[in-house]
């Protein structure tokens, strides 16, 4: 019996549906959540999540959030997130280069400023590498 998965970003439902395995970056490390999994709260990493559901795997981007685990569904309520196939690299590209420029361009003396830049440059990171890792292999399946 699968578990009924749900991840939300924001501004949108990033997936809905059943999966058979969830895995996921929590706050201590990679976490697989199984059908009947034991009640958790915990936050989420900067990772991808793989959602794998009968012969299907999707994968997802996250940057940061928490999750609920109840032992028939698993709640992600992401900082942000998104699918790896709709990403699109050289807009995540692009946006990797304004934050490098910014950081070279000396450190902001306001320090949210900083944070806020180092989030994009970390975000846009993990999408470039995301999307490289994951769309490449699903081309060389088909």
């Amino acid at each position: 019996m699968p578990i009924r998965t749900e991840i939300v970003s924001q501004d949108r439902i990033v997936f809905q549906g059943e999966a058979d395995l969830v895995m996921l970056p929590g706050a201590e490390g990679m976490m697989g959540i199984l059908p009947n999994h034991a009640p958790l709260l915990t936050t989420l990493q900067y990772g991808i999540i793989t959602v794998r559901s009968k012969s299907d795997e999707f994968y997802f981007t996250v940057a940061g959030g928490i999750v609920e685990v109840q032992p028939d569904q698993v709640t992600i309520l992401a900082d942000a997130a998104e699918n790896v196939a709709e990403i699109d690299i050289a807009r995540a590209e692009a946006a990797m280069q304004r934050a490098e420029e910014m950081l070279k361009a000396g450190v902001p003396q306001d320090p949210d400023r900083y944070l806020k830049i180092q989030a994009a440059l970390r975000r846009s990171t993990l999408r470039i590498d995301a999307a490289r890792r994951y769309t490449q292999g699903r081309k060389k399946r088909d």
